[in-house]
């Protein structure tokens, strides 16, 4: 009787605990060993280092093996590296032992995406900062005790000894990795196995963003910024299908910028976030949630409606005039860019609109759309004759954008900028862009040589999620990210960077990076949505140069799996199978 009153009461002790939580937590947690120690100070003051690689269990017990022991003297303080294996978002449990000595010990503890930066000091010069996220703090230890701490993105951690005279016992340093535990349901492989590790390394940065909301970056930006997203969401559209951090992060860059004001103060974000609900509502067809959009939707577009002059030119002001930060200083660019983001955010009024039955202002966005076509001939021939070089930052990203919009022509777009320069001249963020607009002009071959030389190249040095920036200038003489930058190599993370991401402040892992993986799903397996939900998709595969392709793609009725393969004539014979709810177009 005692126990099972007992068992009652905490019942309901959880359920007064359950129903005062105002949110849970829909991450896993996973810990993970290091795999390799990358380095040791002061080693005769290190015993047992390699204890640390063994599987832990976060559990301290009596009896003390396995363990790692650091000793400081007054002069003497060892120090440790370890390498978690790849890019990861949370943070680190340390699981001590019972030294002579109860007292808590202090050390010092730098989280980095690469070596160097866990190697490095906040100086004010370098670029390392805490901001975001502490990367570099000191921390006390317990006798016998664990302790967890950090929440920051990392592949390598420093551990520094600080105290006089002591001696700190490690049975366990393991990185605690926070993550949503979702299935990837798309895929993607061929015969060319770097085209397949892009695919999955775009995939995988995107899925470390997919925290409490879709952040830009795990380290930094930590943030929702709705422009940065579009690619983001594009990729999750490609790997997960429905996820409710989407619809979550939407809704908050919505509820904290009340309008007239523009989202993250830049006018074209709100266009991106019009963008994104199309493309959200095509790729996912929720209706429900899209009619829950209804009235801020409805408001911002009739806003948009009046920020134009008498010709059709976009009169965007208010907010900052913003594309990405390569071309922000090119203003014939960005005026070019922000009428085609214009154009492309009205034709997606007029579609949502209707599918809402607002039939009058879907009209308005329509013709607004058509008024605005006709007159974009001036931005356009003034980047056509812009005197710079065709792979200047601002002139692939606006040309991109420019063709998507249908105010350029696809093929010019492509010889004159696109190709240009070979992958020269963008951004991580708008590359995506640039991909889709080769890919409408029927350079999928070039588009395919570029995700292998740009992307590829970060790989190369050590990458195991894709950057915030990255330019191929900065290849001669750069050291892999995974090591100790050696003598007269060029430190690739600190040396280089511009804006707001100079040196160690520069993410490496941006989820506006992954362009390559939808973009890879959408044209070489070909997977094109022609109506809402997936309900009817076009299979259209463009292999290039590659013999074979299959994959799966996913769908709200379920995946569709698909096999592409070249025969010896050229041509490409293909089997597909879809859910019976989804129809699909295969047209060779």
């Amino acid at each position: 009787m005692k126990r099972s009153l007992i068992f009652i009461f905490v019942l309901f002790s959880l359920s007064l605990l359950l129903g005062n939580a105002q949110q849970r937590d829909s991450r896993t947690r996973l810990y993970l060993s290091p795999t390799r120690i990358v380095w040791q100070q002061n080693n005769s003051q290190i015993t047992g280092a390699d204890n640390l690689l063994r599987q832990g269990n976060g559990q301290t017990d009596l009896q003390n093996k396995y363990i790692c022991t650091l000793k400081s003297t007054d002069k003497l303080h060892p120090a440790l590296l370890l390498d978690f294996g790849k890019e990861l978002q949370g943070g680190l449990q340390l699981v001590s032992g019972m030294p002579a000595s109860h007292d808590p010990i202090r050390i010092r503890i730098r989280f980095g995406e690469s070596v160097s930066e866990a190697m490095c000091d906040i100086d004010g010069k370098n670029g390392a900062t805490n901001d975001h996220a502490m990367r570099d703090f000191i921390v006390s230890l317990p006798w016998l005790g664990v302790q967890e701490v950090g929440n920051s993105g990392f592949r390598f951690v420093r551990i520094d000894l600080l105290d006089d005279s002591v001696e700190l016992q490690l049975k366990e340093v393991r990185a605690i990795a926070t993550f949503r535990d979702i299935p990837y349901k798309g895929s993607f492989r061929c015969n060319d196995e770097k085209l397949n590790r892009i695919w999955q390394t775009g995939a995988y940065t995107v899925h470390l963003n997919m925290q409490e909301y879709l952040w830009d970056g795990i380290k930094r930006d930590r943030l929702v910024w709705i422009g940065d997203m579009y690619p983001e969401i594009m990729t999750i559209n490609s790997v997960f299908g429905y996820n409710e951090v989407v619809p979550k992060s939407l809704d908050l860059a919505r509820d904290v910028t009340p309008l007239p004001s523009w989202m993250s103060g830049m006018c074209a974000y709100s266009l991106w976030w019009i963008l994104i609900q199309k493309e959200w509502y095509f790729y996912q067809g929720n209706l429900s949630y899209l009619k829950e959009q209804q009235p801020y939707l409805t408001d911002l577009l009739r806003i948009l409606l009046k920020q134009t002059d008498g010709r059709g030119h976009e009169q965007l002001s208010g907010g900052g005039r913003f594309l990405d930060w390569p071309s922000s200083e090119n203003k014939v660019a960005i005026d070019a860019g922000m009428q085609a983001l214009m154009v492309e955010a009205m034709n997606a009024g007029n579609e949502l609109c209707t599918v809402l039955g607002n039939e009058a202002l879907a009209a308005e966005c329509k013709q607004m759309a058509e008024k605005m076509t006709k007159a974009s001939g001036e931005r356009t021939n003034a980047l056509l004759k812009t005197k710079s070089e065709p792979y200047a930052p601002g002139n692939k990203e606006a040309a991109a954008l420019l063709s998507l919009s249908g105010l350029m022509s696809p093929q010019e777009a492509d010889r004159k900028f696109l190709s240009a320069g070979s992958a020269k001249g963008f951004s991580t963020f708008y590359g995506y862009y640039m991909l889709r607009a080769m890919a409408l002009a029927g350079n999928y071959k070039g588009a395919l040589d570029m995700i292998r030389q740009f992307w590829g190249a970060m790989l190369d040095l050590g990458a195991t999620t894709f950057w915030e920036d990255f330019n191929m200038d900065w290849l001669p003489d750069a050291a892999r990210i995974d090591d100790l930058v050696p003598a007269g190599k060029i430190d690739i993370h600190k040396d280089y960077g511009a804006y707001c991401y100079k040196g160690y402040r520069h993410s490496l892992c941006h989820g506006w990076a992954s362009g390559p993986t939808s973009w890879l799903s959408e044209y070489v397996l070909g997977v094109q949505v022609i109506e809402p939900g997936c309900k009817v998709v076009s299979i259209v595969p463009h292999l290039g140069d590659l013999e074979w392709v299959e994959g799966a793609f996913p769908t709200p009725y379920g995946v569709i799996t698909i096999r592409h393969e070249k025969g010896t004539d050229g041509k490409v014979k293909s089997i597909i199978n879809a859910p019976k709810e989804v129809h699909v177009i295969q047209n060779q």
